[in-house]
């Protein structure tokens, strides 16, 4: 389109039907203006950052910076069935031996779904309480636009991840209720 050569991919993670596109950031600002006046007739809306935070989170996608890390495993991230299959593969990789080690363990902590009725989001570094006795943090969390309710992911203790445990969050100051779900939050299998 307008003479740039772009990489396209289906990579997003977000769960939706989409595409990414790669180029080199002097021509970012081009392939956009010719991308929303091409699409402007079919009713074509840019959407930003945060819309792509709001898919990924209703998908209960983890995000780096967010639920992964350097210090947290892909299972406790709820990946594991991703360590089973490259540990299936007899190639080496970086973290094979890291990854060996840890499958078939279970984690102290996992990442969990947690909704709630209420109005407020619990937000990155809330803490999570079961019966007064703090069992988790908050890693992402907002109001969900699909399902009309807030919605985050949390690491809990093993022990307070199973789903519909009732569980506390701190917002500001004041405990919120909120219940443990299995994720994912939204799938367009649900309509």
């Amino acid at each position: 389109m307008s003479g740039i050569d772009v990489m396209l991919a289906r990579t997003g993670y977000t769960g939706e039907d989409g595409f990414e596109l790669y180029l080199p950031n002097p021509q970012a600002v081009s392939l956009w203006e010719a991308l929303t006046a091409a699409g402007e007739g079919h009713g074509l809306v840019p959407a930003g950052l945060a819309a792509r935070d709001s898919l990924r989170l209703e998908a209960g996608m983890p995000l780096y910076g967010n639920e992964l890390s350097r210090q947290t495993t892909p299972i406790d991230a709820g990946l594991g069935r991703m360590v089973t299959a490259a540990l299936k593969n007899k190639s080496e990789f970086w973290a094979r031996a890291a990854l060996e080690q840890l499958a078939g363990t279970e984690p102290a902590r996992v990442l969990a779904g947690l909704t709630s009725e209420g109005r407020r989001a619990a937000r990155a570094g809330s803490a999570v309480s079961v019966d007064g006795k703090e069992v988790g943090t908050v890693t992402s969390g907002q109001p969900s636009p699909t399902l009309g309710h807030p919605i985050a992911l949390a690491y809990l203790d093993s022990v307070a991840a199973e789903p519909g445990t009732a569980v506390s969050v701190d917002i500001r100051g004041k405990a919120h209720d909120f219940t443990v779900i299995a994720l994912p939050f939204y799938s367009r299998q649900q309509d």
